[in-house]
């Protein structure tokens, strides 16, 4: 009886020891070395679910001076993120507005202005938010300083990312470490999409005073949770063409050459409907390309 007792504890642990190399469990540390960005990437093993955390080896080369009419906004954005390499406060950023502006590649170019002051950066997607506590956990005993990157951020009703990211940006008893912030862009000033019907939960008291209902609430409070907002405005025809040049220049083209392209830039937008930065830097690197060898 002894040994087949025995021989069942060694099955059962034997199984236990299986089981545990594919459950769920808190992301493993990467080579911190290996890279100043990385991602943070749910998998799938055997129907189950873990985070793993990869370094980035092509990280973009972007810089702060390829970067144009957009100074308020980068002169916002740097402060606040000198102050957190330094160690002092410092706030959680949501970057809003027009698509194509710069908000996204802003970020990356703050990340390559301090890295070697030690900053890094964590890109995460929304539906992995849901394991921020656990990236949380893991960074706090580094030296480093993180951002934790949520770019084109937005969510639908009831996506358990909302509120794993309201939760730790204020709400939860465990707050976010010393040495991390969360940087978010968005399209949506809010985050959620928003509908006609919802207006009608407004309150008007008798002496003017306005009150949104629950629903518009909800919707707010995420991104009041946000320390720091930058808004970001569509181009003018004006700043349009002073990126193009920026971008034209970034790529070595002579300025001879920058002037005779202004028409066809404008062209360029027309055909996208749009004067954004990224169209921008689209003609220009589809410029820079047909002239080259010219």
């Amino acid at each position: 009886m002894n040994a087949a007792f025995e021989a069942l504890l060694l099955r059962a642990e034997a199984l236990l020891a299986r089981l545990e190399q594919v459950l769920p469990h808190a992301p493993t540390a990467p080579d911190w070395g290996a890279s100043i960005a990385f991602r943070y990437r749910r998998r799938a093993n055997l129907g189950l679910w873990a985070g793993v955390l990869e370094p980035v080896r092509q990280v973009a080369t972007i810089r702060l001076a390829d970067l144009q009419e957009i100074e308020p906004q980068k002169e916002r954005l740097l402060r606040n993120t000198a102050q957190f390499v330094a160690g002092h406060g410092a706030n959680n950023v949501l970057l809003t507005g027009a698509r194509g502006t710069g908000k996204s590649s802003l970020v990356k170019a703050v990340l390559n202005e301090f890295a070697p002051r030690g900053l890094r950066l964590i890109e995460v997607d929304k539906a992995d938010l849901v394991d921020l506590a656990d990236l949380i956990d893991l960074v706090a005993p580094r030296p480093e300083r993180f951002i934790v990157f949520c770019d084109d951020l937005s969510f639908d009703e009831g996506e358990p990312g909302y509120k794993a990211l309201k939760s730790v940006l204020d709400g939860s008893v465990a707050q976010a470490g010393h040495n991390l912030l969360i940087y978010a862009t968005s399209n949506r000033r809010h985050l959620l999409p928003e509908y006609m019907h919802e207006n009608l939960s407004y309150q008007h008291t008798e002496d003017g005073e306005v009150h949104p209902g629950e629903g518009v609430e909800e919707k707010i409070s995420l991104s009041e949770r946000f320390g720091l907002w930058i808004s970001f405005y569509p181009f003018t025809q004006g700043e349009y063409l002073a990126i193009v040049a920026q971008w034209l220049r970034s790529f070595g083209v002579a300025e001879a050459a920058i002037a005779a392209a202004r028409q066809e830039s404008l062209v360029w937008a027309l055909e996208r409907g749009s004067r954004s930065g990224r169209v921008a830097q689209q003609f220009a690197r589809d410029y820079a390309g047909r002239h080259a060898g010219d």
